[in-house]
């Protein structure tokens, strides 16, 4: 299972968010390309980027801080926030982003995550972001009638290479991931699935790679920069 260790971009600083209000954000290095390297340092296999501000304004805001971190980092990134059309996505690829991560646009337009999925296999994931089992899109900010699970199958037969699951109100909250709703998720669809939000400790990651689904990997933010994850350690008893 792997670790993705999650670097979310407000204004060009590291930062996370609680239960993703734009207005409850902390600043952890203003820096983000050098935190990228304390990470990969570290030893991460991938890293998971945000572009919050993107994610409302629809269109990448944070693209500086991101291609610095290609640039200075070797290890594989994905990105989610603001990519809504197909110039975006090629645009990424090609600047040597090895995944991008449909949100918004996998409710609006579904179409276009399949069209992106045949032409950049394998570089495609749709990110599923959710309250109370129901999926939120623009930056979290508006809530939809549609189903996690009915959604994450209405891509089963599109290519695309992973399901980015986040719990929002487990978001950046410090309290332990839906494990139960992430297991169920993927035991439904023979899509990877990656958990996201409340990852806090190591228990839960243990939590997650013993949970009866086999799970891709999981992305943490807050606990990696407070210390509640030691990275090496996390990384050692996720490959064990």
């Amino acid at each position: 299972m792997i670790l993705y260790p999650a670097i979310d971009l407000k204004d060009g600083n590291a930062v996370r968010l609680l239960r993703g209000d734009m207005e409850k954000s902390t600043v952890f290095n203003t820096d983000p390309a050098a935190q990228a390297r304390e990470f990969v340092d570290a030893g991460c296999e991938w890293l998971h980027l945000v572009d919050l501000n993107g994610a409302f304004e629809g269109e990448p805001v944070n693209a500086a801080p991101v291609e610095a971190i290609l640039r200075d980092c070797k290890v594989p990134a994905q990105l989610g926030g603001g990519i809504r059309n197909m110039k975006t996505i090629e645009t990424w690829i090609t600047k040597g982003l090895a995944r991008v991560i449909l949100g918004t646009i996998a409710v609006e337009n579904p179409d276009l995550v399949r069209q992106a999925a045949r032409e950049f296999p394998g570089h495609v994931a749709v990110g599923i972001d959710a309250r109370n089992g129901r999926v939120a899109t623009k930056g979290w900010a508006e809530e939809t009638d549609v189903l996690v699970t009915d959604l994450a199958k209405s891509f089963e037969d599109a290519g695309v290479a992973a399901i980015i699951y986040t719990d929002i109100n487990r978001d950046g909250a410090m309290q332990g991931p839906n494990i139960q709703a992430t297991a169920d998720l993927a035991r439904a669809v023979s899509i990877p699935v990656i958990a996201s939000g409340g990852v806090s400790s190591i228990d839960d990651l243990i939590a997650l790679r013993d949970c009866g689904a086999q799970l891709n990997g999981a992305i943490s933010g807050r606990a990696l920069y407070d210390g509640a994850i030691d990275l090496k350690q996390a990384l050692q008893v996720l490959n064990a």
